[in-house]
């Protein structure tokens, strides 16, 4: 067996997803853990994604919290498994991003790496991302490598779709390399505006979102922000999409209601996804999505309601839940790290060409 746990911690800010895989001839995934984010942790996370006093010595704070907590969900993921933490061959670490400006060739995650092995007694791969950036690369998404290892086939166009804080296509043909790209906000502002009107984390199965009306108006000024007219590569985050975004698109057009408003996201998000997906190409057999927006019965349904030609559905349909794959991906990021296998793909980011990824940080 060689196994490997991936940690997780995303831009929606929720929670940490914590992934156990024996990577043999095929990812397997054995077990997993989920600890949410404590809200001060989260409120001191959010603060630093923009620019603030004493940011140096905050990062510096919030990560070892950060760290104590993936420590601590991935003790009790082993004891779970039954599985000492020598017989893990690493943890691959993705940290919290809290800065991403690619055109810049900046891109920021916090974790401290070394906390992490000394407090779990495990060699811990991170810092994933600024080596393809390093490289002339967006330095994301880094997922698709995963995504095209787990589902590619000779026959199917098949498109990987994950919703989390940000969306995120990957792009699957028959003899082609894979390519990829960020599609925009994917439940990012669905969060923010249901925490403001209504003190909720989240749009439960979208419910909110379907009982409101979409507005045109407001649907046409958001999706003429630039970053929707341009092809991949190309990636975003909270530095673009956020509530002064939101609220600046608002400004000098007509009162709506709240929920009319979430229910202009959810389309935002449903058809940023599917523009980008059939500029990039005429043909896509199936879209399988994954992330917690997998969960959102209304955003599946108006996916599936775009694309009437496409099958639409969770990779559940494979076996794989959906909330687990892109932990999963940092466990087979750390792999690929420990063998030397390149792991970007550079028609995905952008980058000069493969890359191995991340630094290792032994127990």
């Amino acid at each position: 067996m060689a196994l490997y746990l991936g940690v997780m911690s995303g831009t929606s800010l929720d929670g940490l997803d914590i992934a156990l895989i024996d990577q043999g001839t095929r990812t397997q995934l054995l077990g997993t853990f989920y600890l949410s984010m404590p809200a001060d942790l989260r409120a001191d996370l959010l603060a630093l994604c923009s620019p603030g006093p004493d940011e140096l010595v905050r990062a510096a704070l919030a990560e070892q919290q950060w760290v104590r907590l993936a420590a601590q969900g991935i003790d009790s993921l082993l004891k779970q498994q039954r599985i000492q933490p020598t017989l893990v061959r690493a943890i691959g670490s993705h940290g919290q991003t809290i800065r991403h400006h690619p055109a810049q060739g900046i891109t920021i995650q916090i974790g401290n790496p070394a906390l992490l092995a000394e407090c779990t007694g495990i060699s811990v791969v991170s810092d994933f991302r600024r080596r393809d950036l390093a490289a002339g690369g967006q330095g994301a998404p880094l997922v698709p490598a995963f995504h095209q290892a787990l589902f590619a086939d000779d026959s199917i166009h098949r498109a990987i779709l994950n919703v989390g804080g940000f969306s995120n296509l990957t792009l699957i043909e028959p003899g082609q390399p894979v390519f990829g790209f960020d599609c925009g906000p994917g439940n990012v502002l669905l969060d923010a505006w249901i925490q403001r009107q209504q003190g909720l984390e989240f749009d439960r199965n979208g419910d909110w979102a379907a009982s409101g009306k979409v507005q045109a108006g407001l649907l046409k000024a958001l999706l003429g922000d630039p970053f929707f007219l341009t092809q991949g590569p190309k990636s975003t985050g909270r530095e673009l999409f956020n509530m002064a975004w939101l609220e600046q698109q608002l400004a000098g057009l007509p009162a709506m209601a709240p929920a009319d408003i979430q229910a202009t996201l959810l389309e935002l998000t449903a058809r940023s996804i599917v523009d980008s997906l059939q500029k990039a190409r005429s043909r896509t057999d199936e879209l399988l999505v994954c992330g917690g927006g997998a969960h959102n019965q209304a955003l599946m349904t108006r996916l599936a309601e775009l694309l009437p030609a496409s099958k639409v559905a969770t990779t559940e349909t494979y076996g794989i839940p959906p909330d687990w794959i892109e932990a999963m991906a940092f466990a087979w990021l750390a792999h690929c790290c420990l063998e030397g296998i390149p792991a970007n793909r550079p028609s995905v980011t952008g980058a000069q060409g493969p890359r191995i990824l991340g630094a290792i940080y032994p127990a």
